[in-house]
């Protein structure tokens, strides 16, 4: 069977747009935010927002709406062609979660795209589905778990290994609020740019105006979170004069302490946010931000050109491999990790039904590769700040322990800030149930003696 919609589909463009980002994310394993903001253009605003909640939706819900289709169906997921589940999860998803849809629509919408997506030959099933589900509204596919994990596992839509992983970790009730709070809407935050020595009331101004909520960041100095007026914050965007960044990492490049004439290395510094904000506290010093990638370092340059800074500049290096520079020759290093991302799981949900205990096995050893290279570089007397968008221990508190264990020339650096922030070992946490930004570790380590 295809999935390729024909030109000709009658199905809300919405609906249609959601279908084809969903089939996209897991045919060629995308990322649905960055084919959100591809299609955005095409969509009017109305069209747009419901697409973002369809995608995320069914992604974020996607175990439970999986157990729903295998309750209405009576069909193992498993058996059924790949489009055909995904407009079953998109027709569910309504169903449940969108009130504002009538179930009629929903329904015939599901049965149009069967029938545009060239799929005829399973209209009658998708119809005799949604209109069961339509009959038993109240059916919860929590209360067929066999065990706890399990019950949680489906009340919150999360592989169950993670779950195990996160209760082991942080305890159940810690694990199911993260948990939940991965399956809400993140909030919208950024930071005003230095652009032209551009004075911040005349942007907050600007969005107060277009009908914005503002709120100032918790967390980060010079942080903002925006409700409404999608249109302006987008305006602002393009004219460089706002950065859309989540607050937990504008406080990662808050913890490395620049001074105006330090030298700075931003060991994985796509796509640029930290840099960038790094890079408005020098007067005399410069930053050098390097990435694996080519075409994310051109990203970064095009960031750092928007914003007009010039004391940036960009570098393509493999960064667990020894580095370009002379040992010691940098007062700041930063080293925001690859990491498995499970403190994005607002942002990216496709990203827990992909990633494997292996994977953060794998990451983590190179996160200890990468520290080890980064290290190197730190001027004895200056400050070596790591961080990750992960709140996996393996990742985190090993990685700095075992690092600790094996660099006696480093120690752990005081942290200023919120003592309700701080872990028992002196690093930071943040996390979307408490602080309502993305889950972030962020230590910092100072070098005592050189290297010997």
């Amino acid at each position: 069977m295809g999935s390729a919609l024909t030109k000709s589909s009658a199905v809300s463009p919405a609906r249609s747009a959601a279908y084809e980002i969903l089939r996209r994310v897991e045919d060629t394993s995308a990322f649905a935010s960055v084919l959100l903001v591809h299609r955005a253009k095409e969509l009017n605003p109305n069209d747009r927002a419901l697409t973002h909640e369809l995608v995320l939706g069914v992604l974020r819900w996607q175990l439970w709406l999986t157990r729903l289709i295998e309750h209405y169906s009576n069909r193992n997921v498993s058996t059924l062609d790949p489009s055909i589940r995904t407009i079953l999860s998109l027709g569910l998803y309504q169903l449940r979660f969108l009130t504002r849809v009538p179930p009629s629509a929903a329904v015939n919408e599901s049965v149009k795209l069967v029938r545009q997506a060239r799929l005829r030959s399973a209209e009658g099933f998708v119809n005799a589905v949604l209109r069961r589900a339509t009959r038993e509204p109240d059916y919860d596919p929590v209360t067929e778990a066999r065990d706890e994990n399990e019950r949680l596992a489906v009340k919150t839509s999360h592989p169950a290994w993670l779950i195990q992983r996160w209760t082991n970790a942080f305890g159940a009730a810690e694990a199911e609020s993260f948990a939940l709070a991965n399956n809400r809407q993140a909030p919208v935050a950024f930071r005003i740019t230095s652009l032209l020595g551009q004075p911040a009331d005349e942007v907050l101004n600007r969005l107060r105006s277009a009908g914005a909520n503002l709120q100032p960041s918790l967390i980060a100095k010079d942080g903002w979170r925006v409700e409404g007026s999608p249109e302006e914050v987008r305006e602002l965007v393009r004219e460089g004069r706002i950065y859309l960044q989540d607050e937990a990492s504008q406080l990662v490049a808050e913890i490395l302490g620049a001074r105006p004439e330090d030298t700075i290395l931003d060991l994985c510094a796509a796509p640029g946010g930290k840099a960038t904000l790094i890079a408005e506290q020098l007067v005399e010093g410069r930053i050098i931000a390097g990435d694996l990638h080519e075409h994310r370092a051109r990203i970064i340059e095009q960031t750092s050109r928007q914003q007009r800074l010039d004391r940036l500049s960009c570098v393509v290096l493999d960064a667990s491999q020894p580095l370009p520079f002379p040992d010691q020759s940098f007062d700041r290093v930063l080293l925001d990790a690859p990491c498995s991302g499970t403190g994005t799981l607002r942002r990216n949900p496709e990203i827990k039904w992909r990633i494997s205990p292996g994977d953060v096995r794998d990451l983590a050893t190179r996160q200890r590769l990468l520290l080890e290279q980064g290290a190197r570089a730190v001027k004895v007397g200056g400050r070596l700040v790591y961080s990750t968008c992960s709140v996996e221990p393996d990742e985190n508190e090993d990685v700095i322990a075992d690092f600790l264990r094996r660099e006696s020339e480093f120690k752990l650096a005081e942290i200023p800030g919120s003592a309700s922030l701080k872990t028992p070992s002196g690093a930071i946490r943040t996390w979307p149930q408490h602080q309502g930004s993305d889950g972030f570790f962020i230590v910092a380590l100072s070098r005592q003696r050189p290297h010997r």
